[in-house]
């Protein structure tokens, strides 16, 4: 009897410290976040923030030496200024309201978020950084269009106004609460609009407003080191993973058909960009395989959770041979696209929207399956989101032109950004 007493006991025992531990540890469920989502949406941002250093890399690689440290600070630029931007009211005008054409000030230094505050199933403050991740980033991309000859005081204010005044409210038309395409039903799952078309058509309004580097195009500015341009693809390669399958906010089917999308339309655009400028050039290049596969994961970036890899195989195809033609355009027009941000994010962000709106079948459908309107809403969106975004940089640089300049001075942009801007040299050999 004393043993049954003593079993009976410890199972008492244990059954009230599981009772009060299951009161202090949160229940994961219909009553809190979901815990794989938000782990998944955790590393997805992390993830997104390696396509930062991916890009400086990819960029700082295809300048010449003496701009190399001048490129790739373009990109953590936008990571400080952008950063701090993005908590005290760039959220808040993206997501802080039901406006058709802006959010609000809600969020004003994101207060009224807590740690249990949630967004669908995961904790606001990790869809707050995700999404930040995606408002650092663009203005970063239009850094590809000013190398080599833009002062640094005068980009750093240009990304501030420009993330505030064009990012910001075509973010909230496609993705914020009662934003005007998102009701009219405009599909991007990730920022083939928001992202890309919007920094792209910006980058050539700047490379027309800034003029060409000095010598171009008589001088050969060849790239001065591939090998970093090629690691760079590689981690925004890596990081696009992040963008594209996090932008589902779920851990389950829709980002595991994301990522696939994104690896197979990241492959086919770097194949068929190698064979068409084999074909064209004779050639083919580790510049253009690079190329070719960014122009891939532009251009699946607004269809990836909405197609399939079928669908995806064949947008990659056809994004190498669009954007390769794009980036050849500016040598026909004469402008100084210094490292093709309008030909590859520009034209493949356009080409991406107008391409979902064709092909989309999960959750949606496209052209190809009868819906000629969803084809229609998506050129209204390119249309809209494009002339906006066209506007309004003009008067941000018209406006920097007359208080600060644009242009470093003629020596400057001689000897070097490196040296004569941040007093360093990339290389010290």
């Amino acid at each position: 009897m004393r043993g049954v007493f003593a079993r009976k006991t410890r199972l008492m025992f244990l059954l009230g410290v599981w009772g009060i531990s299951s009161l202090a540890v949160p229940v994961w469920g219909a009553e809190g976040p979901d815990a794989g989502d938000t782990a998944w949406l955790l590393i997805s941002t992390a993830l997104v923030f390696v396509m930062l250093p991916g890009l400086a890399f990819f960029y700082g690689g295809m300048v010449r030496s003496k701009n190399v440290l001048s490129s790739c600070l373009h990109s953590f630029a936008a990571l400080a200024i952008i950063g701090v931007q993005w908590v005290v009211f760039g959220y808040s005008l993206c997501f802080g309201g039901a406006g058709r054409f802006i959010g609000g000030l809600d969020h004003l230094l994101l207060s009224g978020i807590t740690p249990e505050t949630l967004t669908g199933t995961v904790p606001t403050y990790v869809f707050v950084m995700f999404q930040g991740m995606f408002a650092i980033i663009t203005p970063a991309l239009i850094s590809g269009a000013l190398a080599e000859r833009m002062k640094f005081s005068t980009y750093c204010v240009f990304i501030f106004l420009w993330a505030t005044l064009v990012y910001d409210p075509i973010c909230h038309w496609v993705w914020g609460e009662g934003g005007w395409l998102l009701e009219m039903g405009a599909l991007d799952f990730a920022g083939g609009t928001v992202v890309h078309l919007s920094s792209g058509i910006s980058a050539l309004i700047l490379a027309f407003f800034l003029g060409k580097r000095k010598g171009y195009p008589q001088e050969r500015m060849m790239p001065h080191n591939l090998t970093l341009t090629l690691l760079g693809a590689g981690l925004l390669w890596f990081g696009w993973f992040g963008f594209n399958a996090g932008s589902a906010l779920t851990a389950g089917g829709g980002a595991a058909l994301a990522f696939a999308t994104t690896q197979t339309a990241a492959a086919s655009g770097a194949l068929s960009w190698m064979l068409v400028e084999w074909l064209h050039a004779g050639k083919p290049s580790a510049l253009g395989v690079a190329s070719g596969i960014v122009a891939g994961l532009v251009v699946i970036t607004p269809a990836a959770g909405f197609v399939t890899p079928a669908a995806a195989l064949i947008m990659g195809l056809a994004a190498g041979a669009v954007c390769y033609f794009a980036v050849l355009m500016k040598h026909k027009f004469g402008y100084d696209d210094s490292l093709d941000a309008f030909g590859v994010h520009g034209v493949g962000g356009a080409f991406g929207a107008l391409a979902t709106g064709v092909f989309a079948s999960v959750g949606a459908t496209g052209l190809l399956l009868g819906n000629l309107h969803q084809l229609w809403v998506q050129f209204i969106g390119v249309a809209v989101a494009g002339t906006y975004a066209v506007v309004v940089t003009l008067m941000i640089l018209k406006l920097l032109k007359v208080t600060m300049g644009l242009r470093v001075s003629e020596e400057e942009e001689m000897v070097g950004l490196d040296k004569t801007v941040h007093s360093e040299s990339g290389y010290n050999l």
